[in-house]
C-alpha cells in the first residue's frame, strides 16, 4: 500500500502543474472570445467559425509532437540525457516543418469553410482572423515540442510559469489591438488575431529563454548537428506521433460532427449542447493533466527498467482520472438546474441543457478513463491502438448511434449525447482491457536510434 501512496504523490505532483498549463492554454481562447464579443455578435460568430479551421489543423500537428512523450520520458528514466536532448532537436525540426501546412490551412481558411457551406457573410472576417495568425503557427509548435521535452523529464513548473504570464500578456494585447489603446490603432477582429499570434511567439521565446537561463536542459542536451535532421531520427518520432495525431483528429472531428447534429435539430439544441460541452471540456482538463503525467511516469519507469512500477503507475492514474470525473459527475447531476445559467439566460436553452447534464455525468466517467488510458499507452510507446479504438468508438458507435437516437427514434439532443456516451464507453473499456492484458509490465523500453558516429 505504501508503494501505491508513493506513486499517488508523485503522480499528483506532476499532474497539478500540468492541469494548470492546460487551463491556461484554454484561457487564451476564453479571453479572446470574451473580448471579441464586445465588438458584436458577427465578429464573435466569425471567430467561432474560424476556430474550426484553426483547431482542426492545429490538433493534428500537436499530435505528431506528442510522439516525443515515450522517447523523452523513457530516455530520462534510463538516464540517457543525450537521447532526450536529441529527441527535442528532432521535435523542433518537425515543429518548424509542420508549421508550413498548418499556416497554409489557416491562410486558405475562407475556401475551406466555403466548402462546408458556412455563412458567406462571415467568411471574409473568419479568413482575416486566420490569416493574421499564420506567422505564429511554427512558434507555437516549437513551444509544444519544448513543453513535451520538459514534461517528459518531470520539469513541469517552467511551462506553467510561462503560460501564466502569457495569459496576462494576451489579455493586455487584446485590449491594445482590438480597441486601440496605448497609441495602437483599433483593429477589431484583426487585432484579436494579432494579439493571439504575438502571444504564441512569446510562449516560444519565453520558454526557450527560461530553459537556457535556468539551465533546465542540463544533463539532457547535445550540440546541434546533422543528427537532428536525419530522416531515421525524424521517422522515429513520427512512428509514435502519427497515430496520436490520427487519434486526436478523430476525436476532435467527432465532437465537431456531434455539434453539427445538434445544429440540425434546432437552434436551442445547439445552444444547449454548447453549454454542456463547455462544462465537460473544463472538467476534462483535470484527467487530461493526469493523462500527461501518466505518460511521463510510465515512460520514466519503463526507461528505468521497472515494469511492475510502470504497471502500478498506470492503474493509479486510471483510478485518479476516473475518481475525479466521478466527483464531476455528481456536480453535473446535482447542479443541472444551476450550471446552464452561467452561460445562458434563455429558459428553453437552460431547460434543455438541464436534461442533458445527467447524461454528460455518465459521459464524464468514460471520458476521464479513456484520456488517462491513452496517456498510459503513449508512455509505453504503444500509440496505434488508441487511434483504432477511437475510430471504432466514435465512427461506428457514437455518431451513427447518435443519428439513430436523435432522428430515427426522436430523442433529439439527448440522443446525440447518449450516442457519444456509448462510443466513449467502448473506447474506455477497450483501453482498460489493453492496459490489463498488454500493459506496461509486458513491454520493454523503446529501442531509440543512436547517433551516427
Amino acid at each position: 500500500m505504501s508503494a501505491v501512496r508513493q506513486e499517488l504523490r508523485r503522480l499528483v505532483a506532476l499532474a497539478v502543474p500540468v492541469v494548470g498549463v492546460q487551463l491556461g492554454m484554454m484561457g487564451f481562447g476564453i479571453v479572446d472570445l470574451w473580448m471579441v464579443a464586445r465588438l458584436g455578435s458577427r465578429p464573435m460568430a466569425a471567430v467561432s467559425v474560424a476556430n474550426v479551421v484553426i483547431n482542426g489543423a492545429w490538433i493534428a500537428a500537436v499530435g505528431v509532437l506528442l510522439g516525443l512523450d515515450p522517447i523523452v520520458s523513457q530516455a530520462h528514466g534510463a538516464r540517457r540525457g543525450d537521447e532526450a536532448g536529441r529527441a527535442l532537436q528532432r521535435g523542433i525540426v518537425l515543429a518548424v516543418l509542420l508549421g508550413f501546412p498548418v499556416a497554409a490551412a489557416w491562410h486558405f481558411a475562407g475556401p475551406l469553410l466555403r466548402m462546408f457551406g458556412q455563412d458567406p457573410t462571415l467568411l471574409a472576417d473568419a479568413q482575416a482572423y486566420c490569416r493574421w495568425q499564420t506567422f505564429s503557427a511554427a512558434p507555437m509548435l516549437v513551444f509544444m515540442a519544448m513543453r513535451q521535452y520538459l514534461q517528459g523529464r518531470t520539469i513541469v513548473a517552467a511551462p506553467l510559469l510561462v503560460v501564466a504570464v502569457a495569459n496576462v500578456l494576451n489579455a493586455l494585447l487584446n485590449w491594445v489591438f482590438i480597441f486601440g489603446h496605448l497609441g495602437a490603432p483599433a483593429m477589431g477582429l484583426r487585432g484579436a488575431a494579432l494579439a493571439t499570434g504575438l502571444t504564441r511567439v512569446f510562449l516560444m521565446v519565453a520558454l526557450f529563454a527560461l530553459v537556457f537561463l535556468a539551465r533546465l536542459h542540463r544533463d539532457a542536451w547535445v550540440p546541434w548537428s546533422r543528427e537532428a535532421f536525419r530522416l531515421r531520427g525524424l521517422a522515429h518520432v513520427l512512428r509514435y506521433g502519427l497515430p496520436i495525431a490520427a487519434q486526436l483528429a478523430l476525436e476532435v472531428w467527432a465532437f465537431g460532427g456531434a455539434t453539427l447534429l445538434a445544429g440540425a435539430i434546432s437552434t436551442t439544441a445547439v445552444a444547449a449542447h454548447a453549454v454542456v460541452l463547455q462544462f465537460a471540456s473544463l472538467s476534462f482538463m483535470v484527467p487530461l493533466g493526469v493523462s500527461i503525467a501518466a505518460a511521463t511516469r510510465v515512460g520514466n519507469l519503463l526507461g528505468a527498467g521497472d515494469r511492475e512500477g510502470a504497471q502500478r503507475a498506470a492503474w493509479v492514474a486510471l483510478v485518479v482520472g476516473a475518481g475525479f470525473m466521478l466527483l464531476a459527475a455528481v456536480v453535473f447531476v446535482a447542479g443541472r438546474g444551476i450550471l446552464p445559467r452561467f452561460y445562458a439566460s434563455d429558459a428553453e436553452v437552460v431547460g434543455l441543457a438541464a436534461t442533458i447534464f445527467p447524461i454528460a455525468a455518465a459521459f464524464q466517467l468514460f471520458d476521464g478513463t479513456q484520456v488517462v488510458g491513452t496517456g498510459v499507452l503513449r508512455g509505453m510507446g504503444d500509440t496505434r491502438p488508441a487511434a483504432w479504438f477511437n475510430f471504432l468508438g466514435y465512427y461506428a458507435i457514437a455518431l451513427p448511434g447518435g443519428i439513430v437516437l436523435a432522428f430515427g427514434l426522436g430523442r433529439g439532443l439527448a440522443g446525440v449525447w447518449w450516442g457519444l456516451c456509448a462510443g466513449l464507453g467502448i473506447v474506455a473499456a477497450l483501453l482498460v482491457a489493453r492496459i490489463a492484458v498488454r500493459g506496461p509490465r509486458t513491454v520493454t523500453a523503446l529501442a531509440i536510434p543512436a547517433a551516427d558516429a
